[in-house]
């Protein structure tokens, strides 16, 4: 809209500048005083209204600002043609309000923008030295061009109205297609019954984290298995077992950080690679998972209590990313195969080991 104005703005400038230099460099049989008043003063003090009005109503009523804008091009239009209808070129001018109405691609406003400049056209036919100027042929002709440029800018309007609803539509299918393809890249990537990620991307980010452990980050992985998890399909049914499953990675998630990296490795098993923090924390961290899981009563299982085993180990430069795994994995069996509900750390390994190969 402020481009708009400041085109007026540029055209009643113009005009008063190149009726000076005609004055200046050409024959005029004006007097001085006449054609500063009349054709310098009064028109450009009339269009400046125009464009002040425009500018008040676009504050004050921005819901009329299109037809305020045709008004301001319409009262610049008519003055013009007014100070110079000797010139037969000029009555073009009485077009630019209603071509500057299909800038708001508004149907309504470009006929808003005819009447207006018939009305323009009406009043200046009612100066005598105009009316003498025209011929009955244009008399007639100078609505019906009016006409005929309107008829042309309702066709402008109405085919940019649907290209940009064809843009829209467009648009709209590209956004829709990328919020499916986001979708469909994190059905990828998670499990569809916990939302944790599942063993693919497990592997995929395992990779990473390692190579990053490399360089000099730490790295801790766990493994969780819940305990006895069988027995409760055959109890229970597969339903429930779902169900312990859901609540089970609700309590994951809500216990790790924004920075690790929680999926379903498989069946009832998790895993979770946990990164800046100390060997003690991310101990501390998987002992607050398996406390809350063991402490929730289930109503599906009777009230009865679910528990997990843990297996945990801190990256070590001797160790490859397969070896890595393999040890936490034995912690967790360890943690299954001296009593379960336990966590068990490379730490805590060789002596389980001792104990169970003296038993």
């Amino acid at each position: 809209m402020k481009k708009i104005l400041r085109a007026y703005w540029l055209v009643i400038s113009l005009h008063a500048l190149v009726q000076i230099a005609c004055y200046v460099f050409l024959a005029y049989d004006r007097t001085p005083a006449d054609f500063i008043v009349n054709v310098v003063i009064l028109p450009t003090a009339a269009g400046s209204a125009g464009i002040l009005f425009a500018s008040w109503i676009d504050r004050r009523l921005s819901s009329y600002s299109s037809y305020a804008m045709s008004a301001a091009s319409t009262i610049i239009a008519w003055t013009i043609i007014h100070v110079n209808y000797d010139i037969r070129i000029i009555m073009a001018a009485c077009l630019l309000p209603i071509f500057s109405s299909v800038l708001f691609f508004n149907k309504k406003g470009v006929w808003v923008s005819f009447v207006m400049q018939m009305i323009g056209y009406l009043l200046l036919l009612g100066v005598p030295s105009y009316r003498q100027f025209l011929s009955s042929f244009d008399i007639v002709s100078i609505p019906v061009f009016l006409l005929a440029g309107t008829y042309v800018a309702q066709v402008i309007v109405t085919s940019s109205i649907e290209v940009l609803d064809d843009l829209k539509d467009s648009m709209l299918a590209k956004q829709d297609l990328i919020v499916r393809n986001a979708i469909m890249a994190k059905q990828s990537k998670t499990d569809g019954l916990t939302n944790l990620y599942n063993q693919s991307s497990f592997k995929d980010y395992y990779d990473k984290a390692y190579e990053y452990a490399n360089n000099g980050m730490s790295l801790h992985l766990a493994l969780i298995d819940i305990d006895d998890f069988k027995a409760i399909n055959d109890t229970y049914g597969h339903r429930v077992g779902d169900v312990i499953l859901e609540k089970v990675s609700l309590i994951i998630q809500e216990n790790i950080t924004s920075s690790d990296i929680a999926a379903r490795y498989g069946g009832e098993e998790f895993a979770i690679l946990m990164f800046e923090q100390s060997f003690e924390q991310a101990y501390a961290m998987v002992e607050q998972i398996r406390q809350k899981i063991a402490n929730m009563g289930h109503l599906e299982l009777d009230g009865a209590f679910v528990t997990v085993s843990v297996g945990l180990k801190s990256y070590s430069p001797h160790l490859s990313k397969d070896k890595l795994f393999e040890e936490v994995d034995a912690c967790l069996y360890a943690a299954k195969r001296t009593g379960k509900n336990k966590t068990v750390t490379s730490l805590d390994l060789p002596n389980l080991k001792s104990d169970v190969s003296g038993v």
